[in-house]
């Protein structure tokens, strides 16, 4: 317990430059007899570590004392600041302990650049802890399993060997070799519940391992559709292909899978879409309204 203290209070100190004793006995809550029981046993293993009286005074180490002996430049040093800053915030981690010691042994300050929240409007931490089990399950190499939701209503039960986890269109997956289907899937991490982490672990490397740029899906549909400004934040945020416009409404062209998918992503504007071509489609969407009329008949 002492050691790890002593290697705390000499990152703690190397990130601020200069601390009191009383700082330090409040941030490790021992006594300030005890922590300068510590700055001795630390000067004691060849550190020049050193404490100045009087007002400005405190205890501080040498400020060569790292810097001689990095071989890294600089922009090299930000680089890696930023690029660990930004996993801490996609990993999810409450606890930032790596980038505490490279701030304190590259003398850079600690920027905060990027913010990311997992959870939705509703707060629903479930989401977080699926995130967090399965990257501890990549690096371990435990194979998981769980119950999954499928866009053509179907509930499977699953076992996979996960490989990465994947940021696309606003949603995060899961890639990885299903050993139901004997093949590499994506898995939408919303649709994952009761996820497990088996005991079980693989031998695989999928370093090598390319990612599938797209969702497997032959069974697509082009179609026209019309929006009424009133949803014009959801086209724009939405939508990447051309839009054009006039006085009241946005038109464009939609690639999307014929099934569950193209029905819930209409019905989510409500009344402000309608689909213009193609007529199929129309009649579908007419027949499903029609449908869901009939069970509001009051």
């Amino acid at each position: 317990m002492k050691d790890n203290r002593l290697f705390r209070i000499l990152y703690y100190i190397l990130e601020k430059g200069k601390v009191t004793a009383n700082e330090l006995a409040d941030k490790f809550e021992v006594s300030v007899r005890t922590i300068y029981r510590d700055i001795d046993a630390i000067s004691s293993a060849g550190i020049p570590i050193y404490a100045t009286q009087g007002k400005g005074g405190g205890i501080e180490i040498a400020e060569d004392f790292v810097l001689s002996k990095s071989l890294l430049s600089e922009n090299e040093k930000q680089q890696i600041m930023s690029a660990l800053q930004g996993l801490e915030n996609t990993t999810i981690q409450h606890e930032n302990e790596l980038l505490t010691k490279l701030s304190a042994l590259f003398k850079i300050k600690n920027t905060s650049w990027i913010e990311v929240d997992f959870n939705n409007w509703q707060n629903n931490k479930m989401y977080e802890k699926t995130f967090n089990d399965i990257k501890s399950a990549i690096l371990s190499k435990n194979i998981v399993s769980f119950t999954y939701f499928s866009s053509n209503e179907k509930e499977t039960s699953r076992r996979v060997k996960p490989v990465r986890l994947l940021f696309k269109s606003q949603d995060w997956y899961l890639y990885a070799l299903c050993l139901l289907r004997n093949d590499f899937r994506y898995f939408k991490l919303s649709r994952i519940k009761n996820l497990e982490t088996q005991a079980e672990k693989f031998e695989n490397s999928f370093d090598d391992v390319i990612l599938k740029k797209e969702m497997p899906n032959d069974n697509k549909v082009r179609i026209k559709v019309k929006f009424d400004r009133k949803v014009a934040f959801r086209v724009y945020d939405e939508l990447n292909g051309a839009i054009t416009e006039d006085d009241e409404n946005l038109y464009a062209e939609i690639e999307i899978p014929n099934d569950y998918n193209l029905f819930n992503y209409i019905f989510s504007f409500g009344d402000g879409v309608e689909v213009l071509e193609p007529k199929e489609i129309r009649m579908q969407i007419k027949e499903m309204i029609n449908k869901m009329a009939g069970k509001y008949i009051i």
